[in-house]
């Protein structure tokens, strides 16, 4: 069914109404946005008209203007119209409104109504105390045994709360509230609530009254100076998404706090429609409720609609239409920060009528008006039927306001001027971009924080950071220990599918178990243990964002090292470690762990997780080892069995599957010198692959076909061409009167392995020392034993090249190869 095209009426002239109307005028179910009245910003963005002769506060004449231009949809942005009844009075003339009615805004009108609704639903919050006498309210805080905060119970612009840091202050703080009336009627009533230590969290969240969906939790700065210091503001900057809100503590808010507030609402019969915005403090002992207001967030507006992946429009009006549950929206893979800029004197006395410069942002930058005003707004007689023009397109294809107002004199109107709002692949990149788009504003005595995010990206590389700068807990410092359990869940059936006899290979214990017996072995055998890594490949897979192939390589470097040994590898466990974890990236790695276990029919029957913050210099860095551990049944030979080589014997081998896991520090020189990005496509590949993905293909497992030839006995020895490369892992096998003598023109140099050394120049010598050459195992076998051995191998899918013999070791010649020429 086709969708009713929408005539806006959106009231309120800050930030939080300039980006609302930046966000709808993208919606195609959008036909024009009438803004009362409006400011410097929403005056430049299609689809928008201001409208100035109209007061926000006269109901009946917007009411009458809506009908007018039959508008169809009212957004409230600010919270005095919601508190006023703005919500009701719409919606009884038959008009939608996108804003909660006047009873179920008393949420944000009154504090003392809202915390006491807190108390009746077991909503987590603050001890607290409502006074409106001024002399018990002086009596409570000579007896509270705690810190407390200062909250003027009604509508104070975001600035009646104050945070005492002694008993003189707080003494102070209560006179200036109820005595000196510094917030004026809104100090009617105090409430008195204990300080809560933690990370401060914004919640925004939609509501039809049953169902609910929130955008990323973000954070705001409150307070006017740097360093959390001074006194509150509406909000001098935010950014999003947020480290401490995991997915698992998101679960936990709308579980505890924010459907159980909006069923409250709906039980006591006044349900909330609209946008509920929630202010928590993550505390030691879990989320707890600071406020709610029941309007959009400023800054955070203008921090989360560009992070918005939906139509906001369309949104809206299924919460007025009863039917949230009806859409959907998401959010962009980004992190978004907003910085604002204030006059000279906020939150105190300020001038107005200031001109602004504005100079062009950088990308993906917004500058969104809150306190501006252009020199001619526009009137109410307004033509509804000229043509709308589109939304006006970026060279990046991203949609937002023109930066028309650059052209015009601008004035400042209000104490929060304008804000910078820029988006990027990490937070620091946000955050540089929003500055340097606060950097292209300027007017006389601008003000503006320049720590914004920063206690975040401290938290990064800074070990031990102060949660809130007072109290210490395991997230402050940069250690997650529900990412951890999320890890923990994720993987879990992963694991459980690496199962063999002898292990459940379930997590959740203190360490691994694996009964020998049910394996097979009714006599005790003897174990043979091993543990890799995987070197600097890693970086190659940090680089290019491919994590789903290391762990097969990790498991590889350490089974093949175990069944050269003669040895069947049984269990394997790992550990993983990082400076912050993410969850995604180490999903997979331990997925590739579980691909090559279940290959090696080895059991991962335990692993660490190892979140040390500043570890690396990198954020996104980790590395993994592993151990592994198999038997060999009592009886059995133990390889190498160097006393029945003899001279003579042939040497087998095995194909690799290209680099495997050798080398890499000088592979990425190569590259680097090549002046080539592991995003090309590579040079010796026939089709599209990447050069990171081609050089990332998992080292070769041999496991199960090695076990074949051992179990017949048909094995004296067996090298595994790692770390050392051909040349140097070869005579590990021998005994020292036996060389290996190879045959450079019996097997094919793989392509990759043929371009490096090219590309790098290296010595024939050399590149036999770094990489297996086209090798991954060796094995020594009697000639008699060789056809035999050949066939069982290729049955089981290897491919196998006789390259040589076993001969007499003259003085230092431990791996003779002829014909090495060939490698050039």
């Amino acid at each position: 069914m086709e969708k009713e095209q929408l005539r806006i009426l959106l009231i309120g002239s800050g930030g939080r109404e300039h980006a609302l109307a930046w966000k709808l005028g993208q919606s195609p179910l959008v036909d024009v946005i009438y803004t009362v009245p409006g400011n410097g910003g929403t005056a430049s963005v299609e689809k928008v008209t201001n409208i100035s002769d109209i007061s926000p506060e006269d109901y009946p004449a917007l009411l009458a203007f809506a009908r007018e231009h039959e508008v169809n949809l009212v957004v409230p942005g600010p919270e005095g119209p919601l508190v006023a009844g703005i919500g009701s009075f719409f919606r009884s003339a038959g008009i939608r409104c996108f804003g909660p009615s006047k009873t179920a805004a008393q949420m944000e009108g009154s504090k003392t109504f809202s915390k006491d609704f807190m108390a009746r639903h077991n909503i987590p919050t603050a001890r607290y105390q409502n006074f409106t006498d001024y002399a018990e309210a002086r009596q409570y805080l000579d007896n509270v045994s705690y810190n407390v905060v200062l909250k003027a119970s009604g509508l104070a612009a975001g600035k009646g709360v104050i945070l005492p840091s002694s008993k003189t202050e707080a003494y102070e703080g209560l006179e200036a509230i109820m005595l000196t009336k510094e917030f004026g009627s809104s100090g009617d009533e105090v409430v008195i609530e204990e300080y809560l230590e933690g990370e401060e969290l914004s919640f925004l969240t939609f509501s039809d009254g049953h169902t609910i969906k929130s955008l990323p939790p973000a954070q705001d700065h409150k307070q006017i100076y740097d360093g959390d210091k001074g006194p509150n503001t509406g909000g001098m900057g935010a950014y999003a998404p947020t480290k401490i809100a995991t997915p698992q503590l998101i679960e936990e808010v709308h579980r505890k706090i924010l459907q159980p507030t909006i069923d409250g609402m709906r039980k006591e019969r006044f349900p909330f429609v609209g946008l509920l915005f929630t202010g928590l403090m993550i505390t030691k002992a879990g989320p707890k409720t600071l406020e709610y207001n029941v309007r959009f967030g400023d800054p955070e507006t203008q921090t989360l609609l560009p992070l918005m992946d939906g139509d906001l429009a369309d949104v809206m009006v299924a919460c007025t239409d009863g039917c949230l549950d009806s859409v959907s929206f998401g959010h962009y893979p980004l992190y978004s920060a907003t910085v604002v800029a204030a006059a000279g004197g906020y939150p105190g006395h300020y001038d107005r009528g200031d001109t602004i410069t504005l100079g062009p942002p950088p990308a993906d930058t917004h500058i969104f008006h809150a306190g501006t005003k252009a020199p001619t707004p526009r009137k109410t007689q307004v033509d509804s039927q000229l043509p709308l023009q589109p939304l006006h397109k970026h060279a990046d294809d991203s949609y937002g306001p023109r930066d028309t107002c650059s052209l015009q004199t601008l004035t400042t109107s209000g104490g929060r001027v304008i804000a910078a709002t820029s988006t990027g692949k990490t937070l620091e990149a946000a955050i540089s971009q929003a500055y340097e788009g606060i950097s292209s504003i300027s007017f006389p005595d601008m003000h503006f924080r320049r720590d914004i995010g920063k206690r975040s990206l401290e938290a990064d590389s800074n070990p031990i950071l102060r949660s809130n700068g007072t109290s210490l807990t395991y997230e402050s410092v940069g250690v997650s220990i529900s990412a951890g359990n999320s890890l923990v869940r994720r993987i879990a059936p992963l694991v459980s599918s690496t199962a063999r006899p002898g292990a459940s290979a379930e997590l959740g214990g203190f360490g691994g178990v694996f009964d020998l017996y049910e394996a097979g072995y009714k006599i005790a055998p003897l174990l043979v243990s091993g543990t890799d890594g995987v070197g600097t490949k890693l970086k190659i897979a940090q680089a290019i964002g491919k994590h789903d192939t290391i762990g097969i390589d990790l498991c590889a470097m350490n089974v093949n090292d175990l069944v050269v040994q003669g040895a069947e590898p049984l269990f394997f466990t790992d550990t993983y470690t990082c400076s912050t974890l993410d969850v995604d990236v180490a999903e997979q790695v331990i997925k590739g762990i579980c691909i090559g276990c279940r290959e090696a029919n080895c059991a991962l029957i335990g692993g660490e997780t190892a979140e040390m913050p500043g570890l690396f210099t990198n954020a996104t860095e980790y590395d993994i080892v592993g151990a592994t551990t198999g038997a060999i049944a009592r009886g059995k030979r133990i390889l190498p069995d160097k006393e029945s080589m003899v001279i003579g014997d042939a040497l087998l081998g095995l194909a690799s599957d290209g680099c495997h896991s050798n080398g890499f520090s000088l592979i990425r020189k190569i590259v680097e010198r090549a002046g080539l990005s592991y995003h090309d496509r590579a040079p010796w590949s026939a089709d599209d692959e990447s050069l990171g993905q081609s050089l990332l293909a998992p080292t070769r497992i041999y496991v199960e076909p090695l076990l074949r030839v051992i179990r017949r006995d048909l094995v004296k020895g067996m090298a595994h061409i790692t770390g050392g490369g051909l040349i140097e892992n070869v005579p590990r096998m021998l005994p020292k009167q036996l060389a290996a003598e190879l045959d450079a023109a019996k097997w094919p140099v793989p392509k990759v392995l043929r371009w490096l050394k090219d590309q790098g120049s290296i010595e024939n010598l050399e590149f036999g020392r770094v990489w297996n050459t086209g090798l991954g195992m060796v094995l020594v076998v009697s000639q008699e034993h060789a056809q035999e051995t050949i066939e069982e191998l290729k049955s089981a899918g290897e491919t196998v090249y006789i390259v040589g013999k076993v001969s007499a070791r003259g003085e230092g010649e431990g791996c003779i190869i002829n014909n090495i020429s060939l490698w050039d």
